[in-house]
């Protein structure tokens, strides 16, 4: 039997701005039906690594494939399958929440009552059906955030991309996104690749990717990410060793 590919296999991706190094080699996979998260603090190239998958940024070296299609030679059919939550907003203001999501199916090329339809129930979903018709202005932080995670899933991705998707929230609101993104992996077999600075969102079985100053710096499973450090009794006292400069 072969395989299935993964959702995402990225290879040994560099990538620099200059001669500031942005990436060195990265390489990150994200199993069919996983969810996998990318843990770093600001400015160690989880955004540049987001925006090369996503063909922001095309790669200086490696490789990008999507479920087996590859970034370069077949994007449209790599791409066709991403959803992406960015870390900026960016929600048009001014338009409601229907309104948002249908134009987000118009740049895929999809309409029509059936795609009324799932967009209606994609705001549902985000407990917000009774405000389809506001602004997105009206909303607060973490409604918002379920809106364009409602967008993401509008032309039926298998892979979701959220970069650092609960910054500013509330625990409240943090945790209820969070558990709406784990929810689609195990009641939809979604694919998720979840860039994060905040260590109580990794859980102890997560795959994780510790990214510092642009290199994989430890990959596995949180526990064993841990364990691998020795005595540390957290997954953040880890990243602490894991990350720590040479005494000089």
């Amino acid at each position: 039997m072969i395989a299935a590919a993964p959702a995402l296999e990225a290879r040994e991706v560099s990538h620099r701005f200059g001669v500031r190094e942005a990436l060195a080699d990265v390489s990150v996979t994200v199993p069919q039906g996983r969810f996998v998260a990318l843990l770093g603090p600001n400015g160690a190239g989880k955004t540049t690594f987001f925006s090369i998958v996503t063909r922001l940024y095309t790669s200086r070296s490696g490789s990008v494939r999507i479920f087996g299609h590859d970034l370069e030679r077949a994007a449209s059919l790599a791409l066709a399958e991403l959803g992406v939550v960015f870390q900026s907003r960016t929600l048009d203001l001014d338009l409601s929440l229907g309104q948002n999501l249908s134009y987000h199916a118009a740049l895929h090329g999809l309409g029509g009552p059936e795609v009324r339809a799932r967009i209606a129930g994609l705001i549902g979903r985000a407990d917000l059906a009774d405000r389809i018709d506001e602004k997105v202005r009206s909303l607060s932080g973490g409604q918002a955030r379920r809106v364009e995670i409602a967008r993401a899933l509008v032309h039926r991705p298998r892979l979701l991309l959220l970069d650092e998707p609960t910054v500013g929230l509330d625990r409240a609101s943090r945790a209820g996104i969070l558990a709406t993104v784990r929810r689609l992996v195990a009641e939809e077999g979604l694919s998720v690749l979840w860039a994060t600075h905040l260590f109580d969102e990794v859980e102890p079985e997560d795959e994780v990717y510790v990214l510092h100053r642009g290199r994989v710096v430890a990959h596995g499973n949180a526990l064993a990410v841990t364990a691998a450090t020795g005595e540390a009794r957290s997954l953040e006292e880890a990243f602490r060793t894991l990350t720590a400069e040479p005494e000089t």
